[in-house]
Parts: structure tokens; sequence; C-alpha cells
């Protein structure tokens, strides 16, 4: 399995959007109107430390995306954090390693943006991504929260 990651485009919203609602959870909260997806990619563009990198196979289609934002911060001696969210890989090509190579670049992301701590939330409901995660170190060691602000 080849990967390469990049930095996404405006142009590959479209295909971050299908690999968003390719998915359990995704197929009743994403839609068709890419208008607001791009108006936020280009809100994130406009933060910096907040970025979508897609994975692309060797044809140049996009088969997996995850955000990537950094955050500073002053717990844990003034760490610097890598939140990841929206990680997802083509249905067709989850298990054979793709998730893998892009936890590694994740990693190299992190690093060399200073960063000590990885960190990531996940839907409960998501229980193979749960022992994917704690297959590549990750800890359950936290209880989260969300209240949605309608």
């Amino acid at each position: 399995m080849w990967v390469r990651f990049r930095a996404a485009t405006r142009d590959d919203v479209p295909a971050v959007v299908g690999l968003l609602a390719d998915d359990m959870l995704g197929a009743g909260r994403e839609n068709e109107d890419l208008a607001p997806y791009l108006a936020a990619f280009d809100a994130m563009q406009a933060e910096g430390n907040n970025t979508v990198i897609v994975g692309e196979d060797d044809s140049g289609t996009v088969v997996a995306t995850y955000q990537l934002t950094f955050i500073s911060g002053l717990s844990l001696a003034a760490a610097r954090r890598a939140q990841v969210e929206s990680v997802r890989v083509a249905a067709e090509l989850r298990g054979q390693g793709a998730g893998r190579l892009m936890f590694a670049d994740v990693e190299a992301r992190a690093r060399a943006a200073g960063c000590r701590l990885i960190q990531l939330t996940m839907n409960a409901v998501r229980t193979d991504s749960r022992r994917f995660y704690e297959g590549l170190g990750f800890e359950a060691s936290h209880v989260g929260f969300k209240r949605y602000l309608d």
C-alpha cells in the first residue's frame, strides 16, 4: 500500500466531504451543498495551524483525510499539542495499512511542529476505530463531553 499525504487544496474539498459522508455517522450529518464546506476550508486556511490533510494513492485519487490542528497551551509544562479530527480512509482501503501510514504522517508533522502530545477524540460507537488507535499506542485516558450550540 502506498499513500502520499499532503495539505489539501480547495479543489480537494468535494473528495474530503465524500470521505466524511462515507461513514456510518457521517452519512447522516454531511450534505451535498459544498458552499459551507468551502467557506469552512477558507476560514481554516486563514486561521493557520489548522489544516486538512489528504492522502492520495498512486493514481492521484484522494483515499484518506484528516484534520490537524496545532494548539499551544500552558498545561503539561506548556506542551504544544497536535489535535487530530475527521480521520477517514476510503472504505475499500480500510484494514490495508493506510491508517498506519496516516498516523505516521500525523506524528511526523506533530514532531516537526514541536508538539509533545497527539490527542484525538472519536465517537464511542466506533469500536473498530478504538481498537485501531489503541494498537497505535493511544490511551483512552480522558472522558470527553460535547454540547452542541444551535
